[in-house]
């Protein structure tokens, strides 16, 4: 399978001449500094060059030429494939060695040297020699003490972590060393340079093999039988789940499909690997079988990560899983953490052992690669540029990867993150829309931090649909295309097609599918436009293949995979799949018709007025992205911005139009209605203008004056039950909400005649009534009488559970300004005072600082109102102290506790 991206790139810098019997057995790398301990027990100091220009990415590498040590002629003639690839003029210029050799100590130990590491701010270096921890001067790697406690030790593990001193609060660097010597964990502690005498010991169940640091305080322990989580603060072990208990054996666990506590044949046990993985994440391995843990030892819900073959040694480098194969495939295994696909494959000769920056290293050091060695050589891995990573995905149409890559991804180490991610996830749902996944496709381009451009979306449909902005070609120009240059030319298109971009067909086509010019246009009309979410950079652009012409003989043609030439990709959408396809356009219109109307009124065409907030950072969400598009609109007039979003609105409408008439025409007769509506109103209008005559007379009248046959006014008997305000109610029920004009129209004068009948029409038991505008009729009844609007609020709220903050924040202004401007303090009065209490405590929509503002401070009354507000905004001290000190209320300051 070929590689899905090149994470990195393996940089020989070490290599052993041939007639050097030593054999390399660990290195320990800082800063420029590589430590090389061989198994004569003698340590090598190299210093890494930087390479004198950018190597070409390789999967496979070779053993470097040169080091410190001049190649055997064989050596020569292995790698002369290597040198034949580089430039003439690197063949004339002298080669920059990539390691210098500054020192080399014979003597440094008398036995292997198998492991060493470094306490930085102890100016110590650690080694594993001969089964013994020795402790040197990092300067000058002269012996300061050989443990003897250690004896017998066969790994160890360091770790060094900033931690607040509890008793001070002063932050100091605390580093430690656990040693594992068979079935005792000894450790060593520094505090910043100073060695604490203290030496803990925790015995184990059996021996240790691997040492794992999980966090500063946890470390874990690898054992034939399972593994076990140490707390080095307490000494306390947790015996891991699922990898097989200690005690007994590992037997009845299960580890995916076995227990990792089995013994192979021939007595073999595998080897307990562990690595540290993202913040909070551990990785546990042996043979094939993982698990995913947390840092306190519980399993996590992944699957098995799918090895062929046992790793070697597995690690972890920012943001993906590696895994070492033994020696003898002397293969790395770069795959990505989340979704545990295989991404890359190094091919490295006799590759044994991975060596990785400390977990303490900062992310701007620690994504910037690893060592690997063999008995022979040692290669740098260097990390490719994440931008470089991500658009070789997208080449490669590996949406789902490069989505998944560019979310474990900081924002500072991409160029645009945000925009990249944006564009991957269009370029995912044009790919889902041409395997006929419709609902999936519409469902992306509509998630929260997409919001697709509707032009982008509707160049998927026929035109039928979307008219001018189709990509589709018309009959004629089909069969026109049945040459061979235009066959090439349509393969093409299908290829930038699979990755959301729109082939170029011949120049007179092409300006025929275009859609409208947006010159001129920016900041937010180039959001809805097709514009871009954001500024795009320059690499951000470099993947945005729906806008760049492909042509056949294009460099950029080259890189795309060719497209599977199925039915689904090059049949037209037509018959029940272009009304599947319609019916879930229908709701990513209505979606984006939504977020327009809040920045414009569809009625007058006119932007909505904008919120300036200076200073509030950045959010993630597409509602502040649009509100921060329009704050900065640089050169743009409102005007143009009017005018490029009127334009989108009438877009977005036209298309729903004939989604409609095309989807289905029982849709589409509401619209073709229209007129008739219009003239159902008129007659409407005159019946209620006769009730309102009949009806709003004295409450004794038995008559009224109307005009009769155009004629002059006579009297005219009233019938008794047309009289009163009753029938004009009724009547006033039965409208349909699209009416509220007219409902709002006639109810005027019912309400000023009986207020409590009149309410009847906002508040009554029926669908009519629950699905009126509501912020039209709560903007309507303040202007007959707060009252009438505090129950209508109330009704919506606590009826109809309308969760509208606008509403909310409504009602607590009504309810506080009624009780201040009461004087009478009476029975009613208290009731409409418990009311606010009790709303101030149940409602979680209004907002806290504006109504702790409204209420007044020195009233006792209100008391109670501020000490609830205050505890809902978390000041749980400041309401005590009313409840104990002003109002004396021990039982609700007991409650407040309790709550």
């Amino acid at each position: 399978m070929a590689a899905m991206l090149s994470a990195f790139t393996a940089r020989p810098i070490i290599e052993l001449k041939s007639r050097d019997k030593s054999k390399i057995e660990t290195i320990l790398a800082s800063g420029d500094r590589v430590l090389v301990g061989l198994n004569t027990g003698a340590l090598r100091v190299y210093r890494l060059n930087e390479p004198a220009s950018p190597r070409p990415p390789s999967d496979d590498s070779s053993p470097p030429q040169s080091d410190t040590h001049q190649p055997s002629h064989s050596q020569s003639s292995n790698s002369h494939s290597h040198s034949q690839s580089q430039s003439s003029d690197s063949q004339s210029a002298p080669q920059r060695k990539p390691t210098d050799l500054l020192r080399e100590v014979e003597r440094f130990s008398t036995r292997s040297i198998d492991q060493l590491a470094i306490i930085k701010e102890a100016n110590t270096l650690v080694s594993l020699s001969n089964y013994h921890i020795s402790f040197h001067d990092l300067q000058s790697y002269e012996l300061i003490e050989t443990i003897s406690r250690t004896k017998n030790a066969t790994c160890f593990a360091v770790t060094s972590n900033i931690v607040k001193d509890p008793a001070t609060g002063i932050p100091e660097i605390i580093s430690r060393l656990a040693v594992a010597v068979k079935r005792r964990l000894l450790l060593w502690s520094w505090h910043d340079s100073e060695l604490h005498e203290h030496v803990t010991e925790v015995v184990l169940s059996e021996a240790i093999r691997t040492l794992t640091w999980a966090n500063a305080t946890k470390i874990v322990c690898g054992m034939n039988a399972g593994y076990v989580l140490v707390d080095v603060t307490t000494s306390e072990t947790h015996e891991i789940a699922g990898v097989g208990a200690a005690a007994t054996g590992g037997q009845g666990s299960r580890f995916g499909a076995a227990s990792m506590g089995y013994m192979g044949l021939g007595g073999y046990v595998p080897r307990p690997l562990a690595a540290r993985l993202a913040e909070g994440e551990m990785l546990l391995a042996k043979d094939i079988h993982s698990l995913f843990i947390d840092t306190d030892g519980r399993p996590l819900e992944k699957r098995q990560v799918p090895w062929q073959s046992a790793p070697e040694s597995i690690g972890y480098s920012y943001p993906y899983m590696l895994a070492l194969q033994p020696p003898a495939k002397g293969s790395l295994e770069v795959r990505n953490p989340e979704t545990l696909n295989l991404l890359q494959t190094i091919e490295l000769a006799g590759a044994a052992q991975l060596h990785f920056p400390p977990p303490n290293v900062s992310l701007a050091h620690a994504g910037k690669g690893f060592h690997i060695m063999s008995d022979r050589a040692v290669w740098k891995m260097d990390a490719t540029d994440y931008d470089t990573q991500v658009q070789g995905l997208i080449e490669k149409g590996q949406y789902d990867e490069a989505i998944s890559v560019l979310s474990m991804l900081e924002d500072a180490l991409l160029k645009n993150k945000v925009g990249t991610t944006r564009e991957v996830k269009m370029l995912k749902a044009e790919m889902l829309f041409k395997r006929r996944k419709f609902r999936q496709s519409l469902d992306l381009f509509n998630e929260d931090d997409v919001h697709a451009p509707p032009e982008r979306v509707l160049r998927l449909y026929p035109r039928i649909i979307a008219g001018e902005l189709s990509v589709e070609s018309d009959d004629e120009e089909e069969e026109e295309a049945a040459t061979t240059e235009d066959d090439e030319n349509d393969k093409v298109e299908e290829e930038a097609g699979a990755h959301g971009g729109k082939g170029a067909k011949a120049d007179s086509t092409a300006d025929a599918a275009s859609p409208v010019k947006m010159s001129g246009a920016g900041g937010f009309a180039k959001y809805w436009m097709g514009g871009g979410h954001r500024k795009t950079d320059s690499d951000a652009a470099s993947i945005a293949s729906s806008k760049l012409n492909v042509t056949e003989n294009d460099d950029a043609a080259s890189i795309r995979p060719k497209a599977k030439n199925t039915a689904e990709d090059s049949g037209r959408l037509e018959g029940k799949e272009l009304t599947q396809a319609v019916r879930e356009l229908n709701s990513f219109l209505a979606g984006t018709r939504a977020r327009l109307q809040r920045v414009i009124d569809p009625e007058t065409g006119k932007l909505r007025p904008r919120k300036i907030t200076p200073g509030l950072a950045q959010s993630s969400s597409t509602d502040e992205n649009l509100d921060a598009l329009l704050t900065d609109t640089r050169s743009e007039t409102d005007e143009q911005l009017e005018q490029e979003l009127r334009r989108t609105f009438t877009l977005v409408d036209t298309t729903l139009f004939r989604g409609y008439i095309k989807r289905e025409a029982s849709r589409a007769q509401p619209l073709q209605r229209a007129s008739r509506l219009l003239l159902r109103q008129k007659l409407h209008q005159d019946a209620l203008t006769l009730l309102r005559r009949f009806g709003d007379v004295a409450a004794d009248g038995e008559t009224t004056k109307l005009k009769v046959n155009g004629h002059d006014e006579a009297e005219v008997k009233i019938p008794e039950q047309l009289r009163g305000p009753r029938r004009t109610v009724g009547y006033l029920q039965s409208l349909p909400p699209e009416m509220i004009d007219l409902i709002l129209e006639f109810a005027d004068w019912v309400l000023r005649r009986d207020p409590d009948l009149g309410m009847e029409i906002f508040l009554a038991d029926s669908e009519n009534a629950e699905t009126l505008p509501r912020g039209r009729v709560v903007t309507y009844l303040s202007g007959i009488d707060a009252e009438l609007e505090i129950r209508y609020l109330e009704h919506i709220v606590d009826e109809l559970n309308d969760g509208t903050p606008e509403f909310h924040n409504r009602l607590v202004e009504l309810l506080i300004n009624s009780l201040r401007d009461d004087t009478n303090r009476g029975g009613k009065w208290e009731e409409r005072l418990q009311e606010l209490v009790t709303f101030l405590k149940e409602s979680h929509q209004y907002g806290l600082t504006r109504a702790f503002g409204m209420i007044p401070r020195d009233d006792p009354p209100f008391y109670e109102a501020q000490a609830v507000v205050l505890s809902n905004m978390g000041n749980h001290k400041q309401a005590l102290e009313i409840y104990v000190f002003k109002m004396q209320d021990y039982v609700k300051a007991e409650d407040t506790i309790f709550a």
